[in-house]
């Protein structure tokens, strides 16, 4: 299969820019498999789609301030977006500059802080903060959220906290796993009355998500590395659920990512590691038997990975009802409950 099989046109004008003032007032597209109609909601109605014994995971992921700013020793201005967090104080990042900044080069940030520059692996350069304080701390002072290329504004103050799930716990992402932006305390808790389990995963979500593939190809495209982590309590959490007769529902593409990641022998097993799966069709994924998502860009690896569980026809002729109905789309858009395609 090739890139361009995953085109749609999408108006600039869907493009959400800011979240709605209410997490839960987001729209909720409800995909079927087919021949069953496409359903319009919102995620506010989502607890009438599950059943007792359910088991919905979520990936706990925090988003890290990973974006600074900063000037080159010869003036030039340079903008960081931390890729990951290497060491204590070292860290892989995308540098972008007029030139491009040399091997043991220093770039001081606009608060002060001197960074070294170590050298480059291919489009990223390995950086070391020349600091005894703590990473995590310098970044809350001197970093901002990394909101995604296809937002055209700047950061403010509310992007902090809504740019964040509420349940993320584990910092070390450079982009939020957004479909997780879309529950607030109230709609967790209607789900939790239906009797529905939350369990949760570890993907720290880099900034290659947001990297269009270079390859037309599919087959000959390598997919950017994450950190993972599934844990025993998961596993366990999921062969009960399996067990008694429930499904296994994703919040996320990051979540079906690190459980295909763990699946052996069609069990999901504990895993903590490096995970650069590529998920597209005449892939079969067994892990969930549904899934919350987002929109996701034209010919991207997520709008491939919903294809291989939905069905490509399915999921773009799903898409091109959304923008003619103006959904809004990706990272603070609305949101999808995927179901898998029926194969004969």
């Amino acid at each position: 299969m090739n890139k361009s099989d995953f085109h749609y046109e999408l108006p600039a004008r869907l493009i959400a820019q800011s979240p709605l003032p209410e997490r839960s007032a987001s729209r909720m597209l409800v995909v079927p498999p087919a021949p069953a109609a496409l359903l319009d909601r919102g995620i506010n109605e989502l607890p009438g789609f599950l059943r007792a014994g359910d088991l919905l995971v979520f990936n706990d992921t925090r988003v890290i301030p990973a974006r600074l700013f900063g000037t080159k020793d010869s003036g030039g201005r340079v903008e960081i977006l931390i890729e990951r967090i290497t060491g204590a104080h070292e860290v892989i990042a995308q540098v972008g500059a007029s030139k491009s900044p040399k091997a043991d080069s220093i770039i001081t940030l606009d608060e002060g802080t001197r960074i070294r520059v170590l050298g480059r692996d291919g489009e990223f350069y390995r950086l070391q903060f020349e600091t005894a304080e703590p990473l995590d701390k310098l970044l809350l002072r001197a970093g901002r959220m990394p909101l995604p290329p296809y937002i055209q504004r700047a950061t403010d103050i509310s992007d902090d906290e809504r740019y964040q799930t509420l349940f993320a716990r584990h910092s070390g992402a450079v982009a939020a796993p957004t479909a997780g932006l879309h529950f607030d305390e109230p709609l967790l808790a209607a789900i939790k009355a239906r009797g529905v389990e939350f369990g949760h995963v570890t993907l720290h979500v880099g900034a290659g998500t947001f990297q269009p593939m270079r390859t037309e190809s599919l087959a000959e495209h390598r997919m950017h590395s994450e950190w993972l982590n599934v844990g025993a309590e998961l596993c366990a959490q999921i062969a009960r659920t399996r067990a008694a007769g429930g499904r296994v529902i994703a919040v996320g593409t990051t979540v079906v990512r690190a459980l295909e990641t763990a699946l052996q022998d069609g069990v999901v097993k504990p895993l903590a590691g490096e995970t650069r799966i590529f998920i597209f069709p005449g892939y079969r994924i067994r892990s969930v038997d549904a899934m919350v998502t987002n929109f996701h860009l034209p010919e991207s690896t997520l709008l491939m990975l919903v294809s291989a569980f939905a069905g490509r026809e399915r999921i773009l002729a799903a898409y091109v009802h959304a923008v003619k109905s103006e959904y809004r789309f990706f990272s603070y858009g609305d949101a999808m409950l995927l179901y898998p395609e029926v194969v004969a």
